[in-house]
């Protein structure tokens, strides 16, 4: 899995390589010639790098699914116990101060009207839903739905990105018609599928092809301003997600995701084990 970093350009593939020459040789580069290719260069850089965000968006909405699936029932049966606990220490010891820390605790726990959208598949109105309560029981389990896109897909994704890329376009219209075609690409490759990359591939490849005209000096340092603007913008994208906390997470076991999701249930079950007999102490 890729982690959309940093993505630079080496000198020669901005600049086309020193001592460039028109055709036929001998004569010096037209004044637009360098700015041309360092226009080419840059689109493909901000392509790549686009690449690489968006594949790595995927991958952070995907683990945060399987997280919430899989270690959320765990986290709520925690904070259930931790409010038994004060609750029944209240009990014992009377104490108001002790009363106030477990209403505290038990109003965070009570249901709130209208979020059950936001409990991502394991919890609604009625409490946790049977494969969240299988989970917390040690009960056989449906596996969480993994979207993970295959190495196919991937390479599908990344292939009809850097042609049909919206920054590749010279007319407007031209470009709203990559922007919805890319719209699709990034659905179909979020789903993981496959088969509708393929479909698109074909489509693409059926589909009008824009010949590139020549640009002015003055367009061509317009578009590398408006590249670098969009870089800017991507490496913003790219720092949030890396330094979010699935982003974080992800970071520590790039190659192995479900391994780490594994040791983490493995911790939260400890803990349960260790407040469910500080609750049958306090009860006995």
């Amino acid at each position: 899995m890729a982690y959309p970093v940093r993505v630079t350009t080496s000198e020669g593939e901005q600049g086309g390589g020193a001592g460039a020459r028109t055709p036929g040789g001998g004569g010096a580069p037209r004044p637009e010639e360098r700015l041309e290719r360092a226009v080419r260069a840059a689109e493909q850089a901000l392509i790549e790098f686009e690449i690489a965000v968006e594949t790595f968006r995927v991958e952070v909405e995907n683990f945060s699914r399987l997280h919430e699936q899989k270690l959320g029932p765990m986290y709520a049966r925690l904070e259930e116990l931790d409010a038994r606990i004060l609750e029944a220490r209240a009990a014992r010891t009377g104490d108001p101060e002790d009363r106030r820390r477990a209403d505290e605790a038990r109003a965070r726990l009570m249901p709130i009207p209208g979020v059950e959208e936001l409990l991502n598949g394991w919890m609604d109105g009625d409490g946790l839903f049977p494969e969240a309560t299988a989970m917390l029981t040690d009960q056989p389990v449906r596996p969480p739905q993994r979207v993970r896109p295959s190495e196919e897909a991937r390479k599908l994704y990344r292939d009809l990105a850097r042609k049909a890329h919206p920054d590749l376009a010279q007319e407007e219209k031209e470009r709203q018609r990559r922007e919805e075609f890319i719209t699709r690409v990034n659905a179909a490759y979020a789903r993981g599928d496959e088969a509708e990359l393929r479909e698109l591939a074909e489509e693409w490849a059926a589909g009008p092809e824009l010949k590139r005209a020549p640009s002015a000096a003055d367009e061509l340092y317009a578009r590398l301003e408006w590249l670098a603007r969009r870089k800017e913008l991507l490496t913003l994208v790219a720092k949030e997600l890396e330094e979010s906390a699935i982003g974080a997470m992800l970071r520590l076991a790039p190659d192995d995701p479900d391994r780490l999701l594994e040791e983490i249930a493995e911790q939260l079950r400890a803990q349960m084990t260790e407040r469910e007999a500080e609750l049958a102490e306090l009860l006995a």
